[in-house]
């Protein structure tokens, strides 16, 4: 059986933790950034976690993470 291909965009997105929990950076960070707040910008810049329905899927798109 031929090796199973990566979603290279997918591969970009996401990070599994040590844990095997898959990280995601979050989303609205990268323009029209003077209306939003100090505190709103910084939240932004942490990673978050996908939830669980997502799994399933982004685990069919990372064979090898």
């Amino acid at each position: 059986m031929p090796k199973m291909k990566t979603n290279r965009g997918a591969a970009k997105r996401f990070k599994a933790t040590g844990s095997g929990k898959i990280r995601r950076n979050k989303a609205y960070s990268s323009h029209i950034l003077t209306k939003k707040s100090t505190k709103r910008k910084r939240n932004l810049r942490k990673s978050g976690l996908i939830t669980a329905a997502d799994t399933r899927a982004v685990k069919r798109m990372l064979p090898y993470l």
